[in-house]
């Protein structure tokens, strides 16, 4: 979890007047109690309402709100940029959840910043994509997350059919074509599939495990040791 993140749990578990010991808020973020004292010592530097000290809890009166969220012109674009990309180039699951997202990031923004926003003259267009690749990638991505192992339908560049059986590690996008990192297990080795030459992406019924020397992480000494590869 960011620092970030466990400072605003802090915050959630303290609200409604209750005390709250350390030691529970370090069990909840899974922490150490000495990172709770020096994050809760943190908050209240920042002017956050916490009352209480190490070994007799922590409690935070009725009332306080976090403040509202705030960006800068320079954090909207990017933020803007990424979205319009996404929406563009990544699944239909993704382009959705942007959407959503730059809406409730509108919704808290002040009235001048929601005008640039609308202003702001970044678009992404992708003629390339088809429904069938936006497929694959909301099906790969939760596959790749829930370490589901696949059969493909696969043509290589040549023209050459095959059926493979992987294990998705994660995805890559390339500036126009998204490829799948997986293992793969016909190969006994780390391949990348360019999503476009999928014709059929199924579920084997089973799950792997992570296992030595066949996860992402391997891939990427690999990619470091003999240079970028191209997709299978």
């Amino acid at each position: 979890m960011r620092r970030a993140d466990r400072l605003f749990q802090i915050v959630q578990y303290l609200r409604g007047g209750r005390l709250v010991r350390a030691r529970q808020l370090s069990e909840w973020l899974e922490v150490s109690e000495r990172t709770i004292y020096r994050d809760v010592a943190d908050l209240q530097s920042t002017g956050v309402p916490i009352e209480g000290a190490a070994g007799v809890g922590y409690i935070m009166r009725d009332g306080y709100e976090m403040p509202p969220l705030m960006f800068t012109r320079d954090e909207i674009v990017a933020l803007l940029a990424g979205a319009r990309l996404t929406r563009a180039w990544g699944g239909a699951s993704m382009a959705r959840a942007a959407e959503e997202a730059m809406i409730k990031i509108d919704a808290v923004l002040p009235e001048k910043m929601r005008v640039r926003q609308n202003e702001i003259e970044i678009h992404a267009f992708a003629p390339e994509m088809t429904p069938q690749v936006r497929s694959h990638i909301d099906f790969l991505e939760a596959a790749a997350d829930a370490r589901k192992r696949l059969s493909i339908k696969y043509r290589d560049g040549k023209g050459e059919a095959s059926d493979r059986v992987v294990r998705p590690l994660g995805l890559w996008f390339w500036g126009k074509v998204w490829t799948l990192v997986a293992w793969c297990e016909l190969r006994n080795d780390f391949r990348m599939f360019r999503l476009d030459r999928m014709a059929e992406v199924t579920e084997t019924g089973d799950t792997f495990k992570v296992e030595p020397g066949k996860m992402l992480k391997d891939f990427y000494r690999a990619m470091e040791n003999e240079g970028q590869r191209p997709p299978d």
